[in-house]
């Protein structure tokens, strides 16, 4: 197996991988309300910070969902992954409404998938480095806007067309049933897909019916207090595990901001490790399933998607 990373093609590493973070992002908007806070550029320290956890961890990959219309830096990830010693995965697609780019309304489906497809095969920002996958595709609620579902549907076409996985942006967590029903409705196999932001949804079955379907959840806020208690994520994520659907299981930190590291106060790309899977080793959850949910997922989802 292997994957396509900022610096090339590689085997698939053997450590732990974080599904969904942002190593460099421009999140702060420019509507009614920009968040000046909401920007993440510091090369130094978010490489100094993955190193530390790949010799603290074994951290041996990221992937990097920045998108379109996000401040996505191609180049900037190939200069961490290099310092850090850490592969990183690079994204095309769409975030939610408020962030896309101009072109997106007048764009039909057809036209957003052969955008889609052209940066996979030809490169990001100009720079030849491809991505190894589709995401963070968003929406903002329960249903989608009728741009946000053209992005979805374009998203799926150019996966099946690319053989790309595709992660998804479930805002607050609301509406990824949805997103499923609407990504394989273009005949996206479901083992392809992660519905993003799950943890923030304290809703146990919802968890159940989109591993029951085939699709990855993304428990990727670990450590974001704010949003939500990581005493809820951890009872939702044993849910989960109990229910059988460990091999469904994926976590990241989704650090979007440079309040966010540790350097700054927050918990960083760390918090998985430090603190989430403690909570899950002592509440029972054995050495051997930790290993799947932060390693075999990973690299199931980005090279195959098919359980073992």
């Amino acid at each position: 197996m292997r994957l396509m990373t900022v610096l090339g093609e590689v085997p698939a590493p053997r450590g732990p991988v974080l599904v969904h973070e942002h190593l460099r992002v421009d999140l702060r908007g420019s509507g009614r309300a920009p968040d000046p806070a909401a920007l993440l550029d510091d090369e130094e320290t978010v490489g100094g910070e993955l190193a530390a956890l790949r010799g603290s961890h074994g951290l041996a990959a990221v992937v990097e969902l920045t998108g379109l219309g996000m401040g996505r830096d191609a180049a900037a990830l190939a200069r961490i992954s290099e310092r850090s010693g850490v592969a990183v995965v690079a994204a095309t697609g769409f975030y939610h409404g408020r962030f896309h780019p101009p072109y997106v309304a007048g764009a039909s489906t057809a036209d957003l998938t052969r955008r889609l497809v052209t940066e996979i095969e030809d490169g990001l920002d100009g720079t030849g480095i491809r991505p190894g996958v589709i995401g963070e595709i968003g929406t903002g609620g329960e249903r989608p806007s009728a741009d946000e579902e053209r992005c979805l549907r374009a998203s799926a076409a150019a996966a099946v067309r690319t053989g790309l996985p595709l992660a998804t942006h479930a805002h607050l967590g609301r509406g990824g049933l949805v997103q499923l029903d609407i990504l394989t409705s273009e005949g996206l196999a479901p083992g392809r897909i992660s519905i993003g932001h799950q943890d923030l949804l304290d809703d146990a079955p919802t968890h159940r019916r989109l591993a029951d379907a085939g699709a990855y959840v993304a428990f990727d806020t670990i450590g974001k207090a704010s949003y939500q208690s990581d005493e809820v994520r951890l009872r939702r994520a044993l849910d989960l595990i109990e229910a059988g659907h460990a091999a469904r299981l994926l976590l990241s930190n989704d650090v979007s901001r440079a309040g966010y590291l540790r350097a700054n106060g927050g918990s960083g790309y760390g918090a998985v490790f430090d603190s989430f899977v403690p909570r899950l080793a002592a509440a029972g959850v054995d050495d051997g399933t930790l290993r799947m949910i932060l390693h075999d997922n990973p690299i199931r989802f980005l090279t195959s998607g098919e359980a073992r």
